[in-house]
């Protein structure tokens, strides 16, 4: 099963990886008692959309981010 967390779709890098620097993303991973890695996946969530992230390490940012299929949440452009 593919634990869930909370995700700011609005807070996302110029590469438009969902960052995963939130107090929400931070507790729910604690809760879970995750530690994140490259190539984990995980469900996003902000309360009313989700979607499957692959997580990875943004070294210029220096922060985890998720890569995401924007399509899935918002249908195709």
């Amino acid at each position: 099963m593919t634990p869930t967390i909370f995700a700011d779709f609005q807070n996302a890098d110029p590469q438009g990886r969902v960052r995963l620097n939130t107090q929400g993303t931070h507790q729910d991973l604690q809760r879970l008692g995750l530690s994140l890695f490259a190539g984990m996946i995980l469900r996003l969530s902000d309360g009313d959309l989700e979607v499957d992230g692959e997580v990875e390490y943004s070294a210029d940012e220096q922060m985890w981010v998720a890569r995401i299929d924007w399509s899935a949440l918002f249908g195709p452009d």
